[in-house]
């Protein structure tokens, strides 16, 4: 087998993980090589004859990769991908893929004149879960769908906040960044649940908090409605009381359907519990194999647009209202939002935002300023 040679565009942060993947990947199965890392930033412990650039331009040039892993800030994507792409590399992007519909068509549009691919870092869509969802739904086991909703709690702490100079930022040097717990976190919930159905998105309502002196949401009700009538209803936080993975449910005229990506768990109508389904691949492992075998890919960038229509208008949105610290329970540099779990969980429950729903917090502007 001849390995398949790849870079890696953002080699800090969360590029680590793509780097560990990448290690295990080439010990494992020989499939791939990492060639060379760039990052703006000095590169924490590169790989003993990885060759390391600031410039991704001449990384291109010179190493020539065969595949190319974009792993920055969301405002940078589109240049770098598309510079990728029309240096004869596939990309690997990681989500989101890009904040406007505009930037998401000219990506589209270099890729086919590029003949190359976009497979966006979605890792939800490639679960076998989902696929055996999708199935379901789509031969009629649960009926008509007539709701989706999303539930998510999770803590996130004042170091999660200060990781680099965009987190919690909805700009960054007059480009939009849009930081938030929808837009980064919570994106693999939001996608998976606009992928049960691959519907476009009509209208788009949102109701978003925060708890600290940030720039975006780490608290949010996101209603979603699709071409046809269906709801989709995202309600998650980064400010929990307790640990919630981000569970979708689809709620059906002859019963209701659960799955956790996470594990890959999946209950429909008439199951008792959830079970595993085997067979998840990851999404670097996909791209390899539609490269080798023509495999059709599971997050193809054609496949995210509902996505970015949803971040598109976000990004218009007023911006997320500051809860009263008395709301809160400071310990250890996490905030937590006392309360926010049931809250929450009514919101999915009913598809509402939560100013549609009485709740225990006051805020610091009046309610409704923060709606879509």
């Amino acid at each position: 087998m001849t390995a398949t040679t790849v870079a890696l565009i953002g080699a800090n942060g969360h590029g680590m993980y793509h780097r560990r993947q990448l290690a295990e990947l080439a010990e494992q199965t020989g499939a791939v090589r990492l060639v060379a890392l760039a990052d703006t930033r000095e590169v924490v412990d590169p790989p003993d004859g990885v060759p390391v650039y600031t410039d991704h331009v001449a990384l291109l040039v010179e190493v020539k990769p065969q595949v190319v892993i974009v792993c920055t800030p969301p405002h940078t994507h589109l240049a770098l991908t598309r510079d990728a792409l029309r240096a004869g590399a596939d990309v690997l992007l990681e989500k989101p893929p890009v904040l406007d519909r505009a930037e998401h068509e000219a990506l589209v549009a270099a890729e086919a004149e590029t003949g190359r691919v976009v497979q966006v870092g979605f890792q939800a869509l490639a679960s076998p879960a989902l696929v055996r969802l999708r199935a379901a739904v789509a031969g009629g086991a649960l009926g008509a769908v007539r709701h989706i909703s999303v539930l998510g709690c999770w803590k996130r702490d004042d170091a999660y906040w200060a990781r680099s100079p965009w987190s919690g930022r909805r700009t960054v040097d007059g480009r939009p960044s849009l930081d938030g717990a929808l837009a980064n976190p919570f994106a693999h919930a939001v996608m998976q649940a606009l992928s049960v159905l691959d519907a476009p998105v009509e209208r788009v309502e949102v109701d978003w908090l925060r708890v600290r002196p940030i720039e975006v949401e780490d608290t949010a009700t996101l209603r979603i409605t699709l071409s046809g009538g269906v709801t989709v209803l995202v309600a998650v936080t980064l400010a929990g009381e307790g640990f919630v993975d981000g569970d979708l449910t689809v709620y059906g005229e002859r019963g209701d359907a659960e799955l956790g990506f996470r594990e890959d768990l999946l209950r429909l109508p008439g199951e008792a519990a959830a079970t595993p389904v085997a067979g998840r691949r990851t999404l670097l492992e996909n791209l390899l194999a539609h490269r080798a075998e023509g495999e059709p890919l599971l997050a193809p960038l054609s496949r995210t647009a509902p996505f970015t229509t949803v971040i598109e208008q976000l990004r218009a949105a007023p911006p997320p209202y500051q809860v009263a610290e008395e709301a809160l329970d400071v310990a250890d540099g996490h905030r937590t939002l006392r309360g926010v779990n049931t809250v929450l969980a009514r919101c999915a429950a009913r598809g509402a935002l939560m100013n549609e729903l009485s709740r225990p917090w006051s805020a610091t502007v009046p309610d409704g300023t923060a709606n879509g």
